[in-house]
């Protein structure tokens, strides 16, 4: 019988690396699936038998019915949002509410949250940090500030009315006068509540003594990331990071267990690279679909890779692969193995380049600058390797794969030090080639 194994995927570059589809193949052999960090600015797609579903808020388990989903405490939860994920779900037949649990000290991201995002950045102009406009940053603000709405606080409806105008009157002071917006209606935005705390109510759980019970009886667990390392608050390319860790370690922290507790850390690798929104991106191949004006080889990966977010829609830039910034997320992730996906987007291309290290003011760096404003001096020292242009969707085995593709995978985990455990080699689920089971 196959002991417990508690893994943790995270996203290794600047998000959109594909964790939804990985977690969703692999939930098949857990009790949970706990998302710990982000909110609805991210956005999961998982394709089953070619149906597409986008996911935002809900831990991408959710489509297998035995399976239950957690919201850890390192969520910002937008009951708006939560409310239409939940209703298109249902709709499809699934059964959601009874099997999703949500931790009491999630923050709630409320109107005047996503409307100081968006003045924010309207504000900022050309140095915009290229947020979704959702309210992300403001919510987790607001946490760290202690002023913050939590979902337990819809337990008791007079506190979290006073606590409401409390925080609702400093907000709007800061849209009215600083940022020169439209103020949030109190009354409006208080009728809302009152509807989200029926929903979110029955649902409400202490996750981290959840987690704990199904430990004690020998069940495995998934903790999900959002985004990537490298748009960590900490760790990634400051400013232009999410507000949240979206490292291995957040999971600890996000959800509520010992980080000895956690056995397997798997990242999520694309074969290329991309990255929605500003900041730093040393390989990019500068392509804006707009205009169609730009690099062919940006514009084939971002054509052939479906490169659109699945939560804004915004067009990804796309670049060359990253080992330099690869060896940073082994680092301070503690990666265990692997998991590359999109390999099959390359399959046309006669070369294929792979950035080994960046060049800076006359130095070689293995390892990336800790700042956005130093990687503008970095410029990117490549090695070439032939394409395969050959298909690789659907491959079925290692042997299968064309020779040259078996290289360029050999070539990546030889630079970033970390084995390729998993193969995704299409949108859907069975398109996955499973070179070592991260349950083994």
């Amino acid at each position: 019988m196959m002991s417990k194994r508690n893994i943790v995927v995270v996203g290794t570059q600047w998000g959109d690396e594909g964790k939804g589809k990985i977690v969703d193949l692999l939930t098949d052999r857990v009790a949970a699936v706990i998302r710990f960090q982000g909110g609805h600015n991210a956005g999961h797609t998982l394709v089953i038998d070619g149906q597409k579903t986008v996911l935002h808020l809900i831990p991408s388990g959710i489509l297998r019915e035995d399976v239950e989903c957690f919201i850890g405490n390192g969520v910002v939860l937008a009951p708006d949002a939560l409310e239409r994920e939940v209703t298109q779900l249902e709709a499809t037949g699934l059964n959601v509410q009874t099997r999703l649990k949500i931790s009491e000290a999630c923050p709630l991201i409320l109107d005047y949250h996503v409307a100081l995002d968006v003045a924010r950045e309207v504000a900022r102009g050309n140095k915009a940090i290229g947020t979704t406009g959702r309210g992300i940053g403001p919510a987790y603000e607001d946490k760290v500030a202690r002023r913050g709405l939590r979902a337990g606080d819809f337990k008791n409806m007079s506190s979290f009315k006073l606590k409401l105008q409390e925080t609702l009157a400093y907000h709007n002071y800061m849209l009215e006068h600083y940022y020169k917006a439209e103020p949030i209606s109190f009354d409006l935005l208080w009728k809302k509540c009152e509807r989200y705390s029926q929903m979110i109510l029955p649902m409400l759980a202490d996750i981290p003594n959840l987690i704990a019970s199904y430990n004690r009886e020998g069940k495995s667990l998934m903790f999900e990331g959002a985004q990537g390392t490298l748009l960590d608050i900490d760790q990634g390319t400051y400013p232009y990071v999410t507000s949240s860790n979206t490292t291995a370690g957040g999971a600890a922290s996000g959800a509520g267990i010992g980080p000895t507790e956690l056995d397997y850390i798997l990242g999520i690798t694309k074969a290329y690279a991309t990255r929605v929104g500003g900041g730093p991106f040393p390989t990019e191949l500068l392509y804006d679909c707009d205009t169609d004006k730009g690099d062919p080889i940006g514009k084939e990966l971002g054509t052939r890779g479906h490169e659109f977010g699945a939560t804004t829609g915004r067009q990804r830039r796309c670049g060359w692969f990253d080992a330099v910034a690869l060896r940073r997320s082994a680092q301070i992730n503690g990666l265990t193995g692997m998991c590359l996906t999109k390999l099959d987007v390359m399959d046309e291309l006669k070369e294929i380049k792979i950035c080994i290290s960046y060049e800076q003011n006359g130095e070689t760096l293995l390892l990336p600058p800790s700042s956005a404003d130093e990687y503008e001096t970095c410029v990117p020292n490549y090695v070439t390797m032939p394409g395969w242009q050959t298909s690789t969707v659907g491959a079925d085995s290692w042997d299968t794969l064309p020779q040259a593709a078996k290289d360029y995978i050999r070539f990546l985990e030889k630079e970033v030090g970390v084995p390729v455990s998993i193969l995704s080699t299409g949108p859907d689920r069975s398109e996955t080639l499973v070179i070592k089971d991260p349950f083994e």
